[in-house]
Parts: C-alpha cells; structure tokens; sequence
C-alpha cells in the first residue's frame, strides 16, 4: 500500500511537467492523469481529444496497481513505441506511493 501524501508531492515533483491531475485538466505533453486508475490504455475512454501512440492504443492493459507498477519502473520497455520519454521510477515504494494518489483521483 502506498502512501497517497507522499504519492501527490512524488507526481508534483516527478510527473507534473508533463501531465495535469485534475478534474478538468488539459493535456499537457503526456494526458490529463485524472481517472487514469481502472482505464484501458490509450483508449478513447482513458483520455479524449489526447494523441495516443499506436503503441498506446494497441496495447489493451487496464491502468491497474500492477501493470502501472510495470509501466512507471520503465514506460519504454513496458510499451515500446510510447513518447513518454522518462527512465522510469527505480524505487518501488516511490512508485507505489505515486500510484495510490492517482487511485485517488476519482
């Protein structure tokens, strides 16, 4: 279980530069992360009017604890093809922590 303070300060800090978190947020580099926690990944359910890759799209995982755990430790091996330019969250605590604040945005 990760600790959700923890978690908003980790995503202000680590994620924000390139993803909002708000009800209404827009898109930033990467998709408004609102609701992100039970949706399919880079479906027109997850986040509208955002310009998935074809990798995204076609990938077919629901964002849940585990495979967000898989994609945050490093987003290119777990999708290769996505844009997400980032070497990924090494500390698994820090991941989980960043994971129990986005279940929180609901």
């Amino acid at each position: 279980m990760g600790d959700v303070v923890r978690g908003k300060s980790l995503f202000i800090r680590m994620c924000q530069m390139c993803h909002t978190s708000d009800p209404n947020g827009k898109h930033r580099v990467g998709p408004n992360l609102f609701g992100v926690v039970g949706k399919t990944c880079g479906s027109k359910y997850s986040h509208s009017g955002f310009n998935y890759t074809e990798s995204m799209r076609t990938k077919g995982i629901v964002w849940n604890e585990s495979t967000l755990n898989t994609y945050l430790e490093f987003p290119m091996k777990f999708i290769p093809g996505t844009r997400m330019v980032f070497n990924g969250i090494r500390k698994e605590q820090d991941r989980k922590d960043i994971i129990a604040y986005l279940a929180t945005l609901k």
